[in-house]
């Protein structure tokens, strides 16, 4: 059995002397993994690497054995991100998301074309990256069954005056609707809700409303951890919203995207 595909690395693990085991998300065929012979050669040592977009060949006897990949480089998008501690943060909470969330072999093409999205923009926008980050990880929650309902209020049914999501359910609430619970519940930044389709959501969105909006769906990405993988912990993702917050804390009420180099 055998296919080609192009996909982004995700990590990569030494096997053996020479070879090593790579995991990648790929367009049509989902995350998977196969052995790369040679893989710690200098060749391949540079293509190899996480974050790159690679054309993959894979090939095994039977479909559910690891097989082997062969490897040529589609597109460096790892070493631009080195110019950039905080990008570069970011980038590897986003490619341990994947590896860690996404079920082996299972297509998710609109998810791919967004992370190949995401990833211009952490090699070109550093000014814009922690929100489409934010909005990243909303798609992500709805790929792997966790989608958020934020289009009109849970207990009233408005659509207007969404600020609030509850964390049981998930769902969108109003300002009026959760003023009694509003301890209880997570806020929910323009940018994301409603109003995530308007121009003006993102020019307006502050640094504090892109840090929100991670905590927000960090918090059902931890969910959803917890559940499913119980012993993994999110460390690159904890050290990316280190890297943010540190950045960013002192100028909580500034546009995150004029003029902050994220």
């Amino acid at each position: 059995m055998q296919w080609n595909d192009s996909g982004l690395i995700l990590s990569i693990r030494k096997h053996g002397e020479n070879s090593v085991i790579i995991h990648a998300f790929t367009r049509e065929h989902g995350r998977c993994a196969g052995l790369v012979r040679g893989g710690v050669g200098r060749r391949l040592r540079g293509i190899l690497q996480p974050g790159n977009e690679v054309d993959l060949g894979w090939r095994s006897r039977l479909a559910e054995q690891l097989g082997t990949f062969t490897v040529e480089l589609r597109k460096s998008r790892a070493s631009g991100l080195f110019d950039s501690a905080d990008a570069l943060a970011g980038a590897s909470s986003a490619l341990a998301l994947l590896d860690i969330v996404l079920p082996e072999r299972e297509p998710h093409g609109a998810l791919y074309d967004a992370t190949l999205l995401l990833f211009d923009a952490l090699n070109d926008q550093p000014e814009i990256w922690p929100l489409l980050l934010a909005r990243w990880e909303l798609g992500l929650l709805s790929e792997i069954g966790y989608g958020l309902d934020l289009s009109h209020c849970a207990a009233t049914g408005m659509t207007t005056d969404l600020i609030y999501v509850s964390p049981k359910s998930g769902r969108a609430v109003s300002a009026g609707a959760g003023a009694p619970y509003r301890e209880k519940l997570l806020r929910l930044p323009a940018f994301l809700g409603a109003r995530s389709l308007d121009p003006d959501a993102a020019e307006e969105a502050t640094s504090a409303d892109i840090l929100g909006g991670l905590e927000l769906t960090g918090y059902f990405i931890g969910k959803f951890i917890s559940e499913h993988h119980p012993r993994v912990q999110l460390s690159a993702r904890e050290r990316m919203l280190a890297a943010l917050r540190r950045r960013h804390a002192p100028d909580s009420g500034k546009k995150i995207t004029e003029n902050d180099e994220a």
